[in-house]
């Protein structure tokens, strides 16, 4: 059973492109969950008018962030294998059966993308080449963060790892991305398989140059490094 997590706020004009790319790629046992941070627009409206029985919506936590909202979705999902998808991109025909065919032999699987314009014009082929993302999880940890949330896929046991997610942690992306890297099978897939769409509301900040001062991207470091040292401590033989 494969669970797609979304966590949506204000997606009215985008939500409706990305789950009809999403559905016809799914079974009828598979679940989106979507979590949405009490929208002020109609984007609940446009969900309920696909009248998809795979669609669960569930409240958000108000947060205003999206980081406890993709938690959100994540605590309510029941698949064994975990799709996480942003509101506003759009994914590629066959991303489900090349990712699930790549997760036979890794725990966590990353594919590139093509990053688009505000109406899916492609503006660069390749996410890896434009923000160098490689395999490794010292580079991505120390140098260059490449785990982007729209292009995850990963087993249940990454999951119930990685949550709780622990207090202060920069994005939901990078932290599992660094938990799959560190603990489990990571594996990177070069075919771009979804849309990326930046139009300067994104909330993943992974193609672009950091904007952030070197104390805070330091910080998020220090953040992420003694989460990860307490989950190796507190469980120190994960098993897929």
């Amino acid at each position: 059973m494969i669970s797609v997590c979304i966590a949506t706020y204000n997606g009215a004009a985008t939500i409706s492109a990305q789950l009809t790319s999403i559905i016809p790629q799914l079974s009828p046992e598979d679940e989106i969950i979507i979590s949405d941070d009490r929208s002020s627009d109609n984007t609940i409206e446009v969900i309920q008018t696909l009248k998809c029985p795979l669609i669960r919506i569930i409240q958000g936590p108000a947060a205003g962030s999206p980081i406890p909202n993709f938690e959100n979705a994540l605590k309510a999902a029941k698949g064994d294998y975990i799709f996480l998808s942003d509101q506003d991109d759009k994914w590629k025909p066959q991303k489900v059966q090349i990712m699930m065919k790549a997760l036979e032999k890794a725990d966590c699987v990353l594919s590139d993308c093509s990053i688009t314009d505000s109406n899916f014009n492609v503006t660069h082929p390749s996410f890896f080449k434009c923000n160098n993302t490689k395999n490794g999880k010292y580079y991505n940890l120390l140098f260059k963060n490449g785990y982007i949330g729209g292009s995850m896929a990963f087993r249940r046991c990454i999951l119930n790892r990685a949550l709780p997610f622990p207090r202060h942690t920069p994005m939901h992306d990078l932290w599992i991305g660094n938990v799959a890297a560190f603990f489990y099978r990571m594996a990177f897939i070069s075919e771009s398989l979804s849309y990326f769409r930046r139009h300067g509301h994104n909330t993943s900040t992974s193609s672009q140059k950091s904007i952030n001062p070197l104390s805070t991207r330091l910080s998020y470091r220090f953040i992420t490094i003694r989460a990860l040292l307490r989950l190796a401590f507190s469980h120190p033989s994960p098993k897929p």
